[in-house]
Order: structure tokens, then sequence, then C-alpha cells
């Protein structure tokens, strides 16, 4: 008999990068299946699926010698979507598929048992990748096709079932490759959120601070009682940011593609993203992990704003872990036989009350907590993580003359047409530093050289150190929110009142505050 040898492609995800696997198919003489290249239990448990597969479509399973060789053999082949280029492999290498196209296509897809194709994870990198490679296009599940068609120069083939396949690479049926317009993703206005800067009466103090932290990327916690508006006002700061561009959106795209939390009509990330994980979260689904990595919520935030509501109530270790890619913006994920870094570039929003009863420091409710359980409480954000932070905004209670006014109030729309004013200041500024989008992401050497102060800004900056006992980072906090105020009015210097403004967005360094954490 003569020995057939075949190769189709397929593509496995790591971190967010895709890596193309050559699927090599030899049918010969004997009775086993045998398939190599380092595959998990899912990828060895394809034979049953594919056998099914092939005689649901009435096509011909060979009752031979078949080896399955996934190349490169030193990277570990996970999950199902290998099914579809392994069943294709076979079918050629047994005379039922010619195999004149098969290497213009990477080949993808779960099989099921009756030959339907199922969805998988993490297509617009593996789109990316076959572009980047010069395949002609991608044959994949129908339900992923609109996600790949985002990726221009490529065929993306979407079908349903095995047969549509065979009949596409035999020349006997004819599919039109998905095609999207990019440009009906994007709206330049705050249509997609259901709610509105518009929504919350009074607390004009704080709506104020959610625009300098939206125009500077900065991070902010919102301390108060319950009640006070902390989730509302939290919830609306993505209505007023900047909207995603092509470069971010395609970033956040694909990070949630990998995740699985891409739904099948959103084949484009075009909102920032807003995640509020409970605060019974653990380590690994905040930061990521897992045997085959995959994101968390800092990475699901990329682009976005990250919420964590009663903020002391999260474990510390989860609180800890966050210390380094609010640096770094990123996170990377070590395991035994892989490492993969994911990008963590988000806005950390939080919210807390002053003590466990709520109302420590309140102007009317007497706090019934002690002193000790007020310190315990609040010594569960460590202060390395406080100063990470670049506004602390205290929110007292909402009087009722201000809940029923009827003064005209600025919608998210108009805030958010301030904010992109001021970010495009930014924007021209850095120029230069390709990593540096905005005042909250500069560097500690190019903070001093950016936000140059005189000698009175100076003086005033240094009575506040001393009597709140700031940090080192503290200062460059202060002195990053203060760019950020003279930006929104267009000031090419900063001020006396842009820093004494910032130092008023430090409320958890002031002495009411300060020996509790």
């Amino acid at each position: 008999m003569k020995i057939m040898l075949n190769k189709t492609y397929c593509s496995a995800v790591y971190g967010i990068n895709a890596c193309t696997i050559t699927v090599e198919v030899i049918v010969s003489t004997g009775l086993h299946y045998y398939i190599v290249g380092l595959p998990d239990n899912a990828v060895k448990e394809s034979l049953r699926r594919i056998e099914s597969a092939i005689n649901s479509c009435q096509l011909h399973m060979p009752r031979q010698k078949i080896v399955v060789n996934l190349a490169p053999a030193d990277i570990r082949k996970e999950g199902s979507s290998y099914d579809l280029s392994i069943a294709i492999g076979i079918l050629a290498s047994s005379g039922q598929i010619t195999n004149i196209r098969l290497e213009d296509y990477l080949i993808l897809g779960e099989l099921s048992l009756d030959g339907s194709i199922k969805p998988i994870r993490g297509v617009l990198p593996i789109a990316l990748q076959a572009r980047k490679e010069g395949f002609k296009g991608i044959i994949l599940p129908k339900a992923n096709a609109k996600e790949a068609a985002i990726v221009t120069e490529i065929d993306v083939i979407g079908v349903e079932n095995l047969t549509q396949v065979v009949e596409f690479l035999n020349h006997t049926v004819t599919i039109e490759p998905t095609k999207v317009n990019i440009q009906t993703f994007f709206q330049d206005d705050t249509a997609i959120y259901d709610v509105d800067f518009s929504d919350v009466q009074g607390q004009e103090n704080i709506k104020r601070a959610l625009e300098i932290a939206a125009s500077g990327g900065h991070n902010l916690i919102l301390i108060g009682p319950p009640g006070a508006g902390k989730t509302m006002l939290a919830k609306r700061l993505p209505t007023i940011l900047p909207p995603l561009n092509m470069t971010e959106s395609l970033e956040t795209t694909k990070i949630h593609s990998v995740s699985g939390n891409l739904k099948a009509k959103d084949s484009l990330v075009t909102a920032r993203p807003f995640r509020s994980p409970h605060h019974t979260i653990s380590d690994v689904a905040m930061v990521g992990g897992g045997s085959n990595p995959l994101p968390g919520e800092i990475s699901l935030s990329h682009h976005g704003v990250l919420f964590l509501d009663e903020l002391p109530e999260f474990k510390r270790s989860v609180l800890e872990v966050m210390r380094q890619p609010l640096e770094s913006r990123q996170i990377t994920i070590s395991r035994a036989k892989l490492t993969v870094e994911y990008p963590a570039s988000f806005m950390l929003i939080a919210a807390m009350n002053p003590c466990p009863c709520g109302y420590f420091n309140h102007p009317e409710k007497e706090c019934i907590c002690g002193t000790n359980t007020v310190q315990r409480y609040l010594s569960k954000i460590s202060g390395p993580l406080l100063d990470r932070i670049d506004l602390h905004i205290e929110v007292t209670p909402v009087l009722f003359d201000e809940l029923s006014t009827t003064r005209s109030i600025d919608d998210s729309r108009t805030v958010r047409r301030r904010v992109i004013q001021t970010r495009e200041i930014q924007k021209e500024r850095f120029k230069s530093f390709p990593d540096v989008h905005c005042n909250a992401q500069m560097s500690t050497r190019l903070t001093r050289e950016i936000c140059q102060i005189d000698e009175a800004g100076r003086k005033l900056l240094k009575t506040a150190i001393e009597r709140l006992s700031l940090s080192a980072r503290a200062y460059d906090r202060i002195l990053k929110v203060a760019r950020t105020i003279a930006d929104m009015e267009n000031s090419p210097t900063i001020d006396n009142h842009h820093i004494a403004e910032a130092i008023q967005y430090r409320n958890l360094d002031r002495e009411t505050w300060n020996g509790k954490f």
C-alpha cells in the first residue's frame, strides 16, 4: 500500500498571541491511531469525535494505521480546536480530499459527533497570525467568522459542518468569504452605555474628581458611608472616557477572545470594559492563570475600568498581587512549561466604607465601631497600594435639596468632549514616548521632566508632604494630578492652585485618616 503524507495547518494560542501548528497525517497499513506532538487529553480524545463526525457526514473513516503529528512537538497542544484540521488531514491522506488547497488555509474548529462545527476561542489573534504568515485564508466555525473578518487581506471562510469544508476544498461548492465593515462598530458618542453622568444629582466635587481621573487616566478611590453614591458614580466613569481607537479595540478584543468572553454578535469590542469582580475573588481569577493560563480580571479590564467595591473586604493577597501590574501595566504568568504575558493597562476605581458600620467621620450619624476596629478595617489596605492610587475622594451623602434640584447637569457626552480635548494635549506631549498615552502613565523620571513647578509651588508641596507624611510615590502622584488639572485648563505651566487642588485629593493622607492605615 502507498503511504500518503498530508499536511494541514491550524493554530494554538498562548497568551494573546498565536502560533501556527502543522498537522502531519499518515495513513498506512495497520489498525492503530497515534497522535504525537505533546497533545493534552482533549486532543488525544479527538479520534472518537472525528470518527463519528466523518461517518455522520457520509464520508469514510480509514480502518488503517493513522499517525498524526502536531508540530512543533515541543509546544503543548490543548483544547479541541484541532479536530477539524486533523479530520481534513485524515480525509486527504485517504484520498477523499484533494490536497491542492490545503497549504493555503488555516483550518480549525471543534467537531460534534454529527459533523457540525462548534465555535472556538482566540480567533482574532489566530487570524492576525495567519495574515502575518501569508496564508490565503482561514477556515473556521461560522459562529467565529465575523470576529476573524475584522482582519483584512485574508479570506475568512465560515463553515457549519464537515461536509461544507470537504466540498469547498474539492471545488464542488463556493463559499463567499465573510466581510465586515469595521467603521460600523465605532460610535463616537455614549449611546452604547445604559447609564449617563446626568443621572447623578449633586456630588459636584466628586464628579470633578472623576473628570480629572478620566482626563489623566488616574486611579481613584471613593470613601464614604453606605448609600452615598459611590457605586453609581463609578459605573458612570466609562461613559466619559475617550472612545477606543482601532489599536486599543483590537488589543481588547484579543483578550476577550482568548478568554472566551466575546459574544457571537460582538465581533469587536468597541466600548471600554468595565469589570466589577466580587470581593470573594481568588488571586488567580484576578491576575489570570490556571494550568492553561487564561487572562484574569485585570487583563479583561485592559483599556477600561476595574471597579473594586468594598475594597477592604477583598483578600489581602488579592490586593497585593495588583501592585506590580498597576506600575508595569502588564502581568506575567509563569508555569513549568511556558510563560505568558497579558496586558493590564487599566484604571483602578475602588470604593469603601470608612469603617465596618460605615459611619466613621460622618457629619450626622455616630460610628459604633471602636478605634481598634476601625484601624483593623482600614489596615486591610496596605500603604503601598494606596500610594498607587492617585486620587482619594471622600464621598458624603447627597442632601435632599440637591436630589430635587432641576438645574441643568452636564451629561456624559459633554464631559467626554472635555476629556478628549485634555487627552489630545497629552497625546501631543507624549508623541515621542510610544508607551505613554496619558499623564498617569509617566515614569518617575518623566514626571520630574514634564511636571516642572516654580519655587512657590515647591514650598506648597513641601509643606503638604511634611504635614501629611507623604511617600516619594505620593509626591509623584500629586505632580501628575496637578499636570492633568493644568491640562484641563489648557495651561502650559503647573500653577499653585493646580497643586493645591491635587493635594486636596489625598484624603486618606490627612490627619483625620493618617495612622489608621
